[in-house]
């Protein structure tokens, strides 16, 4: 039974919106695999509905994420996993949750978070650079905890680009809603195959496990399933620590709940490492960073919008920007004076944005991370964090 256009557009849609949000943060790998996928789900949709009178617009936006991955493939270090054999054959699926890439993002390009930075350099790069240095071993486990859109998956991503090494991106929810029957035999699977990549390879892995208390979180009812797969983390976990002492692979944890982590999974991450909202520094950053691409008016300045902007995200930072543009564009649309483009004549532009135009979003776009939830992320690492 094929799915209705609305459905398989928005599908396309979606994979579209997620690559762009890999590409912009360095990580190509994910963003090659979102955008073929916008591609596949467009091209289901044609061939479902041949005379849909929007085909030709489907056909342009297809070709457009063709030639982002032409590009990508072209100009970057990334390094997708080819060798089926680490696979199980039968399990295509499985293949899908992992990504295995060379970020393309730098320490600079992470904006504040000073504190994370330098734990996870005394934790990764320095022993991977000089592990004769560290006698008595060096941290495998790594845990990001902290408010969502404050740089978790960047803070890991550059961290594997520091050290030249592969990155194993995986969804740890993706995993277990979608082989909920054979989770403890993935989370095997996917040790094994980080493992294969870190001897055969020679070089340094990070095995990056997003949402991780999906896998390991605190159930009120659990099925045999579940508590099988935590139990097999725990092994996995132990077999790194002790087994293998010279192996060049991490593992970091992130998660918006860290509260929901029970203590013997805590234990297995040495490093726990808090990932908090940008401070007034890093929002005036963050606000020069984003508005490079848009055009301003001279009296905008980013220490002014860093002032007015407490409380907000990394993520909404960018959001705000995002918004902001839009703002100017719709403006442009709608004035009245906005004409078709003519062949040789210049195009029309928006207006510089303003602070005013900034301010107006901030009215209506609050923070995502609310005060309760910051209070409650600071109470927890008080007890737990561990630099």
């Amino acid at each position: 039974m094929s799915l209705a256009p609305q459905e398989l557009e928005n599908s396309a849609s979606k994979y579209a919106s997620e690559a762009i949000k890999y590409d912009s943060s360095g990580s190509y790998g994910m963003a090659i695999t979102h955008y073929q996928k916008a591609v596949d789900s467009l091209m289901k949709l044609m061939k479902f509905y041949p005379n849909n009178k929007l085909n030709k617009i489907y056909i342009e936006r297809m070709s457009s994420y063709k030639n982002r991955i032409k590009l990508l493939r072209m100009t970057s270090d990334v390094e997708i996993n080819q060798d089926k054999n680490l696979i199980n054959n039968n399990n295509n699926d499985f293949e899908n949750l992992i990504m295995t890439e060379k970020p393309q993002i730098s320490w600079e390009e992470v904006i504040g978070l000073d504190d994370a930075k330098n734990a996870l350099r005394e934790s990764i790069v320095y022993p991977t650079k000089r592990s004769d240095l560290f006698p008595l071993g060096w941290p495998r486990g790594i845990l990001l905890y902290g408010p969502p859109g404050c740089g978790k998956t960047v803070l890991a991503a550059a961290t594997a680009s520091e050290i030249d090494g592969y990155f194993f991106n995986v969804d740890a929810a993706s995993m277990m809603s979608k082989w909920l029957g054979e989770a403890e035999k993935n989370v095997s699977k996917l040790f094994n195959i980080a493992r294969s990549y870190a001897e055969k390879q020679i070089k340094p892995v990070i095995l990056f496990i997003d949402e991780v208390d999906s896998l390991l979180g605190t159930r009120n009812s659990e099925v045999g399933g579940e508590i099988r797969a935590r139990n097999q983390f725990l092994i996995e976990m132990d077999g790194i620590n002790t087994k293998h002492k010279d192996l060049k692979m991490y593992v970091i944890g992130a998660t918006n709940k860290p509260w929901s982590l029970d203590w013997p999974f805590l234990r297995r991450f040495q490093k726990r490492i808090a990932a908090y909202l940008p401070n007034i520094k890093s929002r005036e950053n963050l606000f020069d960073l984003y508005s490079i691409p848009l055009k301003l008016d001279e009296k905008v300045k980013s220490g002014e919008l860093a002032k007015i902007s407490n409380g907000y995200s990394a993520s909404d930072i960018k959001d705000i920007c995002q918004a902001a543009q839009l703002k100017a564009v719709n403006e442009l649309f709608n004035s009245g004076e906005y004409t078709e483009p003519v062949e040789g004549e210049e195009l029309p532009q928006p207006k510089n944005l303003t602070t005013n135009d900034f301010k107006e979003i901030m009215s209506r776009r609050k923070p995502s991370v609310s005060t309760e939830m910051v209070k409650a992320y600071y109470k927890w690492g008080e007890e737990f964090k561990a630099l």
